[in-house]
């Protein structure tokens, strides 16, 4: 908790209700996170327009959902999301889940996310107001 204390100070803008991550490389050409998923929790089923990533895990089981197919992952596996494809991660084990996420394209913002599932309500809602 000491660490999750410290991240929150550094980088408040790095916890989510699934986890928190931390941001190791930042250039023009890639980015690097280093992404902790609490057991039982999972991120939204999303997808990007203008970046891949790569997932390499380090400690924890993970079940990775990539276009409508689930992966299970345990320490030293990795996968591929292609560009536009929907994916999501879950901790399925008791500990948290630590991963390595690359990614690679022309943009890396955090608004570079479509998604189409969240468990806490961050999925964008078709607006029914014109219909």
């Amino acid at each position: 908790r000491v660490y999750e204390t410290v991240i929150d100070m550094a980088r408040p803008d790095s916890r989510r209700p699934w986890g928190f991550y931390e941001v190791l490389a930042d250039k023009p050409d890639h980015k690097v996170k280093r992404i902790t998923v609490y057991p039982g929790q999972r991120l939204s089923y999303q997808r990007h327009s203008r970046r891949s990533e790569h997932w390499y895990v380090l400690s924890g089981t993970a079940v990775v959902t990539l276009n409508g197919e689930d992966i299970e992952l345990q320490p030293g596996r990795a996968v591929d999301i292609p560009v536009g494809s929907w994916h999501r991660i879950r901790s399925s084990g008791p500990d948290d889940l630590v991963f390595i996420e690359v990614q690679t394209g022309d943009y890396f913002g955090e608004d570079d996310i479509e998604r189409a599932e969240d468990d806490y309500g961050r999925a964008r809602q078709p607006d029914r107001s014109a219909l």
